[in-house]
């Protein structure tokens, strides 16, 4: 059982991995010893941060726009041109748009589930050579994706391309799991509640107070809540997980 959650040594890369959750997560790896890979739309915001995170170990910075196939192809190009095999991939890269029903528009539909579902499949899909390469029977290789507790529950604000994205992320979790468990590759989500990121931030400035009370645990999440998720289903204490979607959210969507 010794080692049962290392992560050290593992190749991982972060979508979205320049800010909130994804930031989280990839600072997670880094002091667990892991070579980390994050990738955002912004190249100065990402290689701040990289250099940032290398501080506390080995953070490489790749930034690229997955809201497009020219985006996905090129981050998981640059990533075979660096690396030989990936052992964990992270789609945390996300989009959400809030509008009232009768105004809602089509751009900001299509621009939010093409972000949470459609570059989740096709990074996945082109980074599968090197999953392939890592993946084994005693060690196989991981895929998370992050989802929400909004694509759980109907959330009370009009996000409802981010809600439908978020349900629709963990379907294909399920059916990618399925799909690549004979592979040695394993799948899962992770269903965050509330944490302090920039996608949270008008609404933790409006309600914060109100939210972290009315959770069960009495706060919203903190880095280490969601870090902590992220490594159980990258190391070892998880080779026997797929197919599942991990609420991280104090509760809120189930007591």
């Amino acid at each position: 059982m010794k080692n049962l959650f290392s992560v050290e040594g593992k190749v991982v890369l972060i979508t979205g991995g320049s800010r909130g959750i994804g930031e989280m997560i990839a600072r997670g790896y880094v002091e667990n010893g892991a070579k980390v890979y994050i990738s955002s739309r912004k190249a100065e915001v990402c290689d701040r941060v990289a250099e940032e995170l290398s501080e506390y170990g080995t953070c490489i910075s790749l930034p690229f726009d997955l809201g497009g196939m020219d985006g996905i192809e090129g981050l998981a190009n640059a990533v075979k041109e660096r690396e030989s095999r990936l052992d964990v991939l992270v789609n945390n890269a996300g989009a959400t748009w809030g509008a009232p029903i009768d105004e809602y528009p089509e751009d900001g539909w299509d621009k939010t589930v093409d972000l949470n579902v459609k570059s989740i499949f096709f990074l996945t899909q082109k980074l599968l050579p090197l999953l392939r390469a890592a993946a084994s029977a005693d060690e196989p290789a991981r895929v998370i994706n992050i989802a929400s507790v909004n694509g759980i529950e109907p959330p009370a604000l009009e996000t409802y391309a981010y809600s439908t994205s978020k349900a629709g992320c963990i379907m294909l979790t399920r059916h990618l799991a399925k799909r690549l468990a004979p592979e040695h590759i394993l799948v899962n989500a992770i269903a965050p509640g509330p944490f302090p990121s920039k996608m949270m931030a008008a609404t933790l400035a409006q309600a914060g107070d109100a939210i972290a009370k009315n959770n069960p645990r009495g706060r919203i999440g903190q880095p280490e809540d969601i870090a902590g998720v992220a490594i159980f289903l990258g190391s070892r204490a998880s080779a026997y997980t797929t197919g599942a979607t991990i609420p991280c959210d104090g509760g809120s969507a189930e007591v």
